[in-house]
């Protein structure tokens, strides 16, 4: 059986490829339409997906347990998301899929830093090389 850190790499896979796939469906999908409803589209599909993913797993039953804490933090991270999905949906109609997609990664050097200051975890010199190597391939791509 995989160990955590190996199935944490393998779904991270998984979420790189699908992302991946999203660019370019949703630069395809907002050729001709508003990007706020290409974005509500997407959305509701995913509430469909998601929501019956949970029923037919039968993962409902724990929602009683959610704490007032973890929901203000869930919220906090659905209208993150939500901002983010309008502002790359609006950036892929009028931009390049190649230009847009790297600039958007810069998401992960912001992560670097947030999880430094507010989830204290360590900074390894892995980490900060290849968050460091993001970061040059990103200017390297935009410039």
């Amino acid at each position: 059986m995989l160990n955590s850190e190996s199935n944490s790499i393998f779904y991270a896979l998984l979420s790189a490829f699908f992302a991946a796939l999203t660019t370019i469906f949703a630069k395809i999908g907002v050729e001709a339409i508003n990007p706020n409803l290409a974005t509500a589209i997407r959305t509701l599909v995913i509430l469909v997906m998601v929501w019956s993913w949970v029923l037919v797993r039968g993962q409902f039953d724990t929602i009683l347990t959610i704490t007032p804490k973890i929901l203000l933090f869930l919220v906090f991270s659905g209208l993150s998301t939500g901002l983010s999905w309008l502002f790359y949906f609006r950036a892929l109609q009028v931009g390049k899929a190649s230009l847009v997609a790297p600039l958007d990664k810069l998401s992960l050097v912001l992560v670097l830093i947030f999880s430094l200051l507010f989830l204290k975890e360590p900074l390894t010199l892995k980490v900060f090389l290849g968050t460091g190597l993001i970061l040059m391939g990103t200017v390297i791509l935009i410039r």
